[in-house]
C-alpha cells in the first residue's frame, strides 16, 4: 500500500490555455496545465522531482501582454492570464534552439528529439560540421556509470540532485565557460577520486544519455541495447529497512539497469548505490 500525504486543498486558478478556459490548483505551473490538458511541449531541462532551472528554453510559450516568452516550466498560472503554446514565435523558438542543441551535441540517445525536429522543421545541419560543442570520447573511469559529454545539453539537473535539492554530496559542478563549459568533477579528477557515493541519481534525471548505466553503454555499443524487448518490474529494495522502490528493466532475462518511480513517497526517484546498482547477485548462477 502506497501512503499518500493529506494536504489542504487548493484554490483554483483559471486562466485561458489556447483558447480554452482552464483551473488549475493554486501554485500549478504552465506546463503543468499543458500536461494535464494533454498538450505535448517539449522539454528538457524540467523535472518532476526538481526545482526548475529554464535551461533548455524548449517550453517556452506566449503569454498575452508580456514581452518575452515565458518557460512553462517555472512560470505558474494566474488567474485571468492568456497563453498560447503554438504560436508561430513560440514554435520558430523551439525550432531554432532544437537546431542549436542538436548541431552542438549528440541528442541520439534524448528521449523524444528525432519527434520535435521533425515537428518543428529545425535543420541542425545548416550550422555545419564544426559547430560540434566538444567532440570528446566518452568518460570510463568506473565500473557503474559513463560520462559522455558529448551528449550533454547543461540542463543542471545532474548537479542539483547530486547537490542540493537531494543528495547533498556536491560531487559534481559546472566548470569552464561558454563553449568549454561541462558538467564536472573538482579539479576534473576521476570519479574514484571525486566525493561521488555512486548513488546514480544524476544519471534518473539525466534527459539525454549524457550519464548512462555502463551496462547500457557497453550494451549500446554492441548494438544488443532494445528497449521495445525489455520489460520493467517494480520492486522493494532488500537491502535494507527503508522500503525504496526499485524498478527493475530486464532484456533476455538479465537486468540491465534499474530506476526509480518519481512519485515513491519514500524516495521520490531517488536510491543509494546498493539500490541502483547492486543487482548482480540475483542473476548469479
Amino acid at each position: 500500500m502506497t501512503a499518500i500525504p493529506l494536504q489542504p486543498p487548493r484554490r483554483l486558478v483559471e486562466f485561458t490555455l489556447d483558447g480554452q478556459e482552464t483551473r488549475v490548483p493554486e501554485g500549478a505551473t504552465i506546463l503543468d496545465a499543458c500536461r494535464a490538458a494533454g498538450k505535448d511541449i517539449p522539454t528538457l531541462c524540467e523535472g518532476d522531482t526538481l526545482t526548475p532551472k529554464n535551461a533548455c528554453r524548449l517550453c517556452v510559450v506566449e503569454v498575452e501582454g508580456a514581452r518575452t516568452l515565458a518557460p512553462a516550466c517555472s512560470r505558474r498560472a494566474e488567474p485571468g492570464m492568456t497563453v498560447v503554446t503554438d504560436s508561430e514565435r513560440a514554435r520558430h523558438s523551439r525550432k531554432i534552439v532544437l537546431e542549436l542543441l542538436a548541431s552542438s551535441t549528440d541528442l541520439s540517445t534524448t528521449p523524444g528529439a528525432t519527434e520535435w525536429i521533425k515537428e518543428y522543421g529545425a535543420d541542425p545541419a545548416r550550422f555545419g560540421p564544426d559547430a560540434a560543442r566538444l567532440g570528446e570520447e566518452p568518460r570510463i573511469d568506473n565500473d557503474l556509470y559513463v560520462r559522455d559529454y558529448d551528449k550533454c545539453v547543461q540542463c543542471y539537473k545532474c548537479v542539483d540532485a547530486c547537490g542540493e535539492q537531494w543528495q547533498n554530496t556536491f560531487a559534481i559542478s559546472v566548470a569552464g565557460r561558454g563553449f568549454d563549459a561541462r558538467i564536472s568533477t573538482e579539479h576534473g579528477a576521476p570519479l574514484t577520486d571525486s566525493a561521488c557515493v555512486y548513488c546514480g541519481n544524476c544519471i534518473e534525471v539525466c534527459p539525454t544519455g549524457a550519464l548512462s548505466f555502463k551496462s547500457e553503454f557497453d550494451m549500446r555499443a554492441a548494438g544488443t541495447w532494445n528497449e521495445t524487448a525489455q520489460t520493467e518490474t517494480t520492486t522493494i529494495c532488500a537491502y535494507c529497512g527503508v522500503g525504496c522502490n526499485l524498478t527493475l528493466h530486464v532484456q533476455d532475462n538479465e537486468i540491465v539497469k534499474v530506476t526509480s518511480p518519481h512519485d515513491n513517497p519514500v524516495t521520490h526517484g531517488n536510491l543509494c548505490i546498493k539500490g541502483r546498482f547492486g543487482f548482480q547477485h540475483v542473476q548469479q548462477r
